[in-house]
């Protein structure tokens, strides 16, 4: 069986459920306005599906915030502060961790915050997307006591509510094969996954499935299985793309 049928497949089981899942998508790393971010911005306008944009504050510029000034489509959400990272030796990398006070951490992050708020303006959403998708536990209790209302990390929320007023919203399908030479991971294994991570969330709760793009890194094939997504689930019923404006609330 294909892919593509394996997704069809789960969609009809959603709808013998009378359920439909949602589906969202994120793209991890943006700082400046470039010709691969007018390609992802093409893409989300070519097939009219919403994006969640994760920007790195420290590094965003005046360009990126004018480009996507017209595209109501692309919601930013606040990719840590600098990506930069903090992990001691052999420690796998991270910037929202233990290795400094964390009060350092937390003061830049409200400045990250304050400068996405001067950039986009309201498109930018009080969500925090750790680089790396990391994040040392004991800091995301305080993430609402700042001001944020959501947290989007990698794989199955442990939670829909990690803490009192913060809600989580993940993402579970990476388009690329990091450790296997930065590549596209392929349209098969991407499917499963996805397949997955649907079927996961159909016996559970009804978590929304998140598609992680990183439009930097991305190769062709990253490129042409995203446009075929999108386009393919304009014609399945009972899975629906949601902008992240409406998982995470106003």
């Amino acid at each position: 069986m294909s892919g593509w049928q394996a997704l069809a497949d789960e969609a009809a089981r959603w709808r013998d459920a009378g359920r439909t899942a949602e589906l969202w998508w994120r793209d991890d790393d943006a700082i400046d306005a470039t010709p691969l971010l007018d390609r992802l911005v093409g893409l989300v306008r070519d097939t009219q599906t919403p994006l969640a944009l994760a920007v790195v504050p420290a590094q965003a510029t005046p360009a990126l915030a004018a480009r996507l000034a017209d595209e109501p489509d692309v919601d930013v959400l606040q990719h840590g502060y600098a990506h930069a990272n903090h992990a001691f030796g052999s420690e796998k990398k991270i910037e929202l961790g233990v290795q400094r006070p964390a009060m350092m951490t937390l003061g830049e992050l409200a400045t990250g915050w304050m400068a996405l708020e001067r950039l986009f303006g309201p498109r930018a959403l009080a969500v925090m997307v750790p680089p790396w998708n990391r994040i040392a536990p004991v800091l995301v209790p305080t993430l609402p006591e700042i001001g944020y209302r959501g947290l989007s990390t990698f794989g199955p929320r442990p939670r829909v509510h990690p803490v009192r007023g913060l809600l989580q919203v993940n993402t579970h399908v990476d388009l690329i094969d990091w450790k296997g030479g930065r590549v596209f991971a392929g349209e098969q294994a991407t499917l499963a996954g996805l397949v997955a991570a649907l079927a996961q969330a159909r016996s559970g709760g009804g978590e929304p499935v998140g598609v992680l793009s990183h439009h930097l890194a991305m190769d062709a094939g990253a490129w042409d299985f995203l446009r075929s997504l999108w386009e393919r689930m304009k014609t399945l019923e009972n899975i629906r793309v949601r902008p992240a404006r409406a998982l995470f609330g106003p």
